[in-house]
């Protein structure tokens, strides 16, 4: 059962819980910092963008998670699987990055480090386009990073989800996943230039505010292109909270959203765990998504600080199979770029 948010209006109640879950396809309801009733340091919000033509790709984060802060640039050269993440933390923003209340117009900057180490990331955004530029002084062997991404075109659909955890009533995660962005820009390390056309090229926006529990594993799934000539993406995921009103997992094709019911990743195992770079499959509860996932890279990091820890692997590769639209048409993935990702996180 997929519920509908269907009332418009604020996300909480006065007592700081959930109004309504359920999904949309447009933020209908209002985020206010002020109305969460946790503690500052338990407030987790975040703006992720990625940027990828299925040769390179570009993420970059402002995060303000309570008690810690994350900004990072992320470099990937899917052709000679190489890649490199540099992530600065600021100590206890606890609000103070001041991340926009909605993902639909808005700016955030965030920077520090000492001189010649010094960085910037800035997110700007118009409500009809938005640019993100950047500069490290040292992202990799003491080099810097300069960059800068135009997104337009957003589509009329995207995937909002606001989500409850179990045993926690003023626990919430409230998120907006935008996909098939046009992007256009370039970066610049190491004396090489990686330019983004926007004839091949593609956003997405993981815009995230919420209070989270301690301990969480979660599932992501996410690509964008073209198939037949029009924009297709997809967003899947699951693994944390109470998803019993909705799950994430939906279509997109020509700007219109397709929901789908439950998606599994079905990961290959061996004796030491998970084999992340064998090949995948992914299967839908409905019939509606089907397909083998064939990884190219693994984007890689474990971080333990104490009681706090961060597992996450980000696998980028190709879907091969079938994805069904709410009129029964049949879209055949053909060496689809995408990512799928496992990240278990205690903060």
């Amino acid at each position: 059962m997929q519920h509908r948010i269907a009332r418009p209006g604020p996300l909480l109640d006065r007592h700081g819980i959930l109004r309504e879950p359920g999904w949309d396809t447009k933020l209908s309801f209002q985020y206010s910092r002020k109305d969460v009733k946790a503690p500052a340091f338990r407030i987790k919000e975040w703006d992720y963008y990625l940027i990828t033509n299925g040769r390179i790709g570009l993420a970059l984060t402002i995060a303000d998670n309570g008690y810690m802060g994350l900004d990072s640039v992320s470099l990937l050269d899917f052709e000679n699987a190489w890649e490199q993440t540099t992530s600065p933390m600021r100590i206890l923003p606890m609000g103070k990055t001041k991340l926009p209340a909605t993902s639909e117009v808005g700016c955030v900057m965030a920077s520090g480090g000492a001189l010649g180490k010094q960085y910037q990331l800035l997110f700007e955004n118009n409500g009809t386009r938005r640019r993100l530029t950047f500069h490290m002084d040292q992202f990799k062997d003491g080099k810097p990073i300069d960059g800068g991404v135009i997104l337009t075109d957003p589509p009329e659909d995207s995937m909002v989800i606001a989500t409850p955890f179990y045993g926690h009533p003023k626990a919430f995660y409230y998120n907006q996943k935008i996909n098939c962005l046009r992007a256009e820009g370039s970066v610049t390390f190491d004396g090489v230039t990686y330019v983004f056309d926007p004839a091949d090229s593609f956003g997405v926006l993981d815009w995230g505010r919420g209070v989270w529990t301690y301990d969480n594993t979660w599932y992501w799934s996410s690509a964008s292109g073209r198939i037949g000539g029009k924009l297709f993406g997809f967003n899947l995921g699951y693994g944390f909270g109470n998803t019993s009103a909705a799950t994430e997992n939906i279509l997109f094709y020509d700007g219109k959203a397709h929901k789908l019911e439950q998606v599994s990743f079905l990961i290959p195992r061996r004796e030491y765990g998970d084999d992340f770079l064998s090949p995948w499959r992914f299967t839908s509860s409905d019939g509606r998504f089907e397909a083998v996932f064939h990884p190219v890279l693994d984007r890689a990091s474990n971080t333990q600080i104490g009681p706090l820890g961060s597992d996450q692997h980000q696998v980028f590769g190709f879907f091969t199979g079938t994805a069904t639209l709410d009129d029964g048409t049949v879209l055949h993935l053909d060496r689809f770029f995408g990512f799928a990702e496992k990240v278990r996180n205690k903060w």
